[in-house]
């Protein structure tokens, strides 16, 4: 349905499916095969819940549900996906993390990238960072290593807080 409005690309794994309608790893899977199939780029995202986080448990999460949307993805089809790092700890809550935590995460990924592809193509991968992205932290995050951009959610719905994400330089 979504090939069918022309659209180019789309969002899997957002955290609200896993973490609120209980999809899996697996169906999240499932449709980044049907996405690609459908010749539809993918925003893949990752990220842990904050019992996550505070057991130590973030890379074990974010790693394990890369390696499972990922897989039997192939190097030329990787190329088309977008990667997010999203912690549902900050998604809605007004918490975000660090730019320390978000680089941290997003080293974690590119490196999982590089084990599973190869280190050329692990950096030409684009990590996003998402999580109550705003006008007043976006700089700090855009600054952080491995933070290639960020895909912002509630802050697009008024033009007062989206505007400024657009200006950002």
């Amino acid at each position: 349905m979504v090939a069918d409005v022309r659209a180019a690309r789309v969002i899997l794994g957002h955290s609200e499916r896993p973490h609120v309608a209980g999809e899996s790893d697996a169906l999240v899977h499932e449709k980044v095969h049907a996405a690609l199939d459908s010749n539809l780029d993918v925003i893949l995202c990752v990220g842990e819940t904050l019992a996550e986080r505070d057991g130590g448990a973030t890379e074990q999460v974010i790693g394990r549900q890369l390696k499972a949307g990922l897989d039997r993805v192939t190097a030329v089809e990787v190329k088309r996906i977008t990667l997010a790092y999203e912690p549902v700890w900050a998604i809605g809550t007004g918490r975000n993390a660090t730019p320390e935590q978000a680089s941290q995460a997003h080293g974690y990924l590119r490196g999982v990238l590089a084990g599973l592809y190869h280190d050329d193509l692990a950096s030409l991968v684009r990590i996003q960072y998402g999580g109550s992205v705003k006008p007043s932290n976006v700089r700090s995050l855009m600054s952080a290593p491995d933070v290639d951009g960020c895909l912002v959610g509630g802050a697009s719905i008024q033009a007062d807080t989206f505007l400024p994400l657009l200006e950002y330089r």
